[in-house]
């Protein structure tokens, strides 16, 4: 029997400045569903927070948006979405991961986006989308791909208005 697989669709382009960064960040927020992974890869200072910062400003959010490097997530309750915004650079312990009960916050009713998803030795369940984040010159170079069919719909859904390779 032959089983035929969906390529994994992916889309990548320039991100010349920070505000093309929180555009992009702007036009993830309109894809939203309930229940999403993002996970976001890159170095220190590629841009994942400043991403983030656009998702929440979509959103409607207009407070001071942090990284929780040090809280490891932050709660984020805009409208009826509850976005729970993870930082896991100095994550250290496993055992920090069910005594805090991080695996509550994965469910089906909000979003999960997710700064340095590999420090968590894959406690994390999998992502419906990733987005990778590398400096390039002054800008930054994106990269998004879906990981399940959930991902898939609201990658097709994503209007990005940037300089866009597909």
């Amino acid at each position: 029997m032959i089983h035929h697989t969906q390529p994994r669709l992916s889309r990548a382009g320039f991100l010349p400045d920070e505000a093309a960064t929180l555009a992009l960040g702007r036009a993830l927020a309109r894809i939203l569903v309930p229940g999403l992974k993002i996970y976001f890869r890159g170095d220190l200072g590629a841009g994942k927070t400043t991403l983030v910062r656009g998702l929440l400003r979509g959103l409607g959010y207009l407070e001071k948006v942090k990284s929780p490097t040090y809280t490891l997530v932050e709660l984020y309750r805009v409208s009826s979405l509850y976005l729970y915004h993870f930082d896991f650079y100095r994550f250290r312990d496993p055992s920090e991961w069910e005594d805090a009960g991080f695996r509550e916050y994965f469910g089906a009713e909000s979003v999960c986006v997710v700064e340095w998803p590999e420090k968590t030795e894959g406690l994390l369940p999998s992502p419906d989308l990733e987005i990778a984040l590398r400096v390039e010159g002054s800008g930054r170079y994106a990269e998004l791909s879906a990981g399940t069919e959930v991902g898939r719909q609201c990658l097709e859904k994503l209007q990005w208005e940037t300089r866009c390779a597909d």
